[in-house]
């Protein structure tokens, strides 16, 4: 049986460590904790003004909120496709910063966003760095339901909990010259190539002809 994970709402939680916290050791002071309790509401509703637009779309066990990448974690995912070219894309591109780097270096990029905001912005922010549509485009679009076949360069900074499913797709979809950079959370069952970075920053790099050759190495066993 397939088992399906969801990152913790680290937002709830706070607010629930909060809300303990105000209603223990502030209960003399009714303004304070009205303005903090409305601070708190204001936070989580611009978070889920973000990260939730889009996730009645995905089946339950696939969502996975917005975390946008570091710079570091950018330069180190540039590292590892330092010589390559083509089409390339970011499965999840937030805000579209991975696919502005990628632009730079000559790939041309298509950044998946299921969160239309995410998309809007990334849309806008294009258009401001002067970054023509026929180098780089943003769709509101699950790449669940999409076929990645015409692409040789993918770049994925999603959940751990989806990484063995989106394995299984890539590895059925991807031609086999294509590279698969992972950031921050690795595919369980794929032997990297190459990794640059370290800790949450860590980027590993899979290529496409070396996955399958150890999986029907595995499967001749």
């Amino acid at each position: 049986m397939q088992k399906c994970f969801i990152m913790e709402d680290s937002v709830e939680v706070i607010l629930q460590h909060k809300s303990c916290k105000l209603s223990h050791h502030t209960p003399e002071k009714p303004l304070v904790t009205a303005a903090s309790g409305a601070l708190l509401v204001g936070v989580y509703g611009l978070w889920s003004l973000f990260a939730l637009p889009g996730f009645r779309k995905v089946p339950i066990c696939l969502k996975v909120p917005y975390l946008p990448s570091s710079r570091t974690q950018t330069q180190n995912v540039m590292k590892l496709l330092h010589g390559r070219a083509g089409c390339l894309a970011d499965l999840g591109s937030g805000d579209g910063r991975l696919v502005f780097a990628a632009t730079v270096e000559g790939f041309q990029c298509t950044g998946f966003e299921i969160n239309s905001i995410l998309t809007g912005y990334a849309r806008v922010k294009a258009k401001w760095k002067g970054i023509p549509s026929s180098t780089s485009s943003f769709r509101n679009q699950d790449f669940w339901k999409t076929d990645l076949s015409k692409y040789n360069n993918v770049t994925v900074f999603l959940a751990p909990g989806v990484m063995e499913v989106l394995g299984r797709k890539l590895e059925k979809e991807l031609p086999d010259e294509a590279r698969v950079i992972a950031c921050r959370f690795p595919f369980p069952d794929w032997t990297p190539t190459a990794t640059e970075g370290e800790g949450l920053d860590q980027t590993w790099a899979y290529d496409m002809t070396a996955i399958r050759m150890l999986s029907t190495q595995a499967t001749m066993r």
